[in-house]
This record gives C-alpha cells, structure tokens and sequence, in this order.
C-alpha cells in the first residue's frame, strides 16, 4: 500500500512541475505584441510619453495599452476620467506610464515587476493644486487572462486585476511589440513636482467635453497618495 501511494506522488510530480496548460481560450493567439482598448489611442511606445522629460502626450480618448515582448518585457499606457458623484462637473484626469518585467505564472496569473522609471500625472480642475506629477512603479498581479477570436474585430485580450476585476477588453493592435527601450529610462524621484495653472485646469475642462472611449478602473492603482485628491471617488469608465 505505501509503495503504490509513493508510486501515485512520483507520477504526479511532472504535473506539479510543468508550466501552465493553456486551454483554448488562453492561446487563440500569443500574448506577445500590443494591445489597446477602444478606438486605440492610447497606445505604448514613443506617441504617449516621454520619460526623460517626464510629460505626456495627451489622447484624444482614454483607455488602456500593453504591450510584452517574447523574452519577457512589458510595457502600460493608461489614461482615464474619475467623476466626483458630489460636484459631477469637478472631473480627475489620471494618465501613467511605466515598463518593466513580467512573467506568466503558472497558476495562469502575471506578474510585473517595473524598472522604476514609471510615473503618472493627475489633473483636478477642481482641486487647489490641479496638476500633480509623481513617480508610479506599482507591481501589479493580474489573477488571470484570455485571448480569444472575435469575429469583427479579431483578436482580443482581457487582463483580469488581483480581484478579478476585468480591465477593458483590448484588440490587437500589432504582433511586433510597440514599445520604448526596454531600460531605465528616467533619473526618477520620491517627491512629486506640481503645477497649479489656469491653462492646464482649462485643457482638463476642454477634454471633459471630448469622446471618450471605455477607460481602464481607478481601482488597478492601488496606494495612490492622499495629495493626489481622489480618494472616495467612484470609477467611471469612459
């Protein structure tokens, strides 16, 4: 009897081993390439930011881009609206960018982990400090993910948070990465650089009234600062 258990526990340990399975509607196709939500523009690489001038090219829509290389890397462009359900005219601007690592897990989950040269800006027209830009390196969990084959728009992705929360979905936008160097690429900082102007509160206002397109949640960005204004703000995907 104990033979044939320690037999059974031999046999299972390939299992127990091996990477994950991916099941069909993991790998309609690779993960390797670009992705973007919506009308797709926000997309990763040089368009959206500059790191070594730590600003942003702003979108015409909000939404949501990543981008992963075949021996590993990754890359996260996000912009996004939060509405405040107490004064619905004062809108949050939230806009970051960061790349790094990553690695499919094998219990189907991924991992990343930032270079450190990431950072976000925050705009509230409504705040007394409007602008806020500041380092973001968040290691971020993604429980799970899937690609499958839509039959008008073709291959999508949907990243699942650690909660399970599902981010927008994103189409395929390119098999080749599009993506900046994938190395540091700004002498970041613990202290975060404002600006309160009468321009940049008017650009957000500006922006408000633009199309939107479904952003990514508020609540994938986890421990932001309380100087950034929007705690107890609710999510509106746009």
């Amino acid at each position: 009897m104990l033979a044939l258990v320690f037999g059974l526990l031999l046999a299972a340990l390939p299992v127990l081993a091996q990477d994950i399975v991916y099941t069909p509607i993991h790998n309609a196709t690779v993960i390797y390439g670009t992705w973007a939500s919506g009308a797709m523009n926000v997309l990763t690489g040089s368009g959206f930011a500059n790191p070594a001038k730590g600003s942003f090219n702003y979108p015409n829509t909000t939404g949501v881009s990543f981008s992963f290389t075949e021996d590993g890397y990754f890359e996260i462009a996000r912009y996004r609206f939060q509405s405040n359900g107490t004064q619905p005219s004062c809108i949050t601007g939230v806009i970051d960018w960061s790349h790094g690592t990553y690695v499919l897990q094998p219990n189907g989950s991924i991992t990343t982990a930032p270079l450190g040269d990431g950072f976000m800006q925050v705009q509230d027209a409504c705040a007394a400090v409007s602008n806020v830009i500041m380092d973001y390196n968040q290691t971020e969990l993604f429980k799970s993910w899937n690609i499958f084959l839509d039959a008008t728009l073709g291959y999508q992705l949907i990243l699942y948070q650690y909660d399970g929360t599902p981010l927008p979905q994103q189409n395929l936008y390119s098999t080749t990465p599009n993506m900046l160097p994938t190395v540091n690429l700004r002498n970041s900082s613990s202290a975060s650089t404002t600006a309160t102007t009468a321009a940049s509160k008017r650009e957000l206002v500006k922006r408000n009234a633009a199309p939107r397109t479904h952003g990514w949640d508020l609540r994938s960005v986890v421990g932001l600062s309380a100087a950034m204004l929007i705690a107890g703000v609710s999510s509106v995907l746009l």
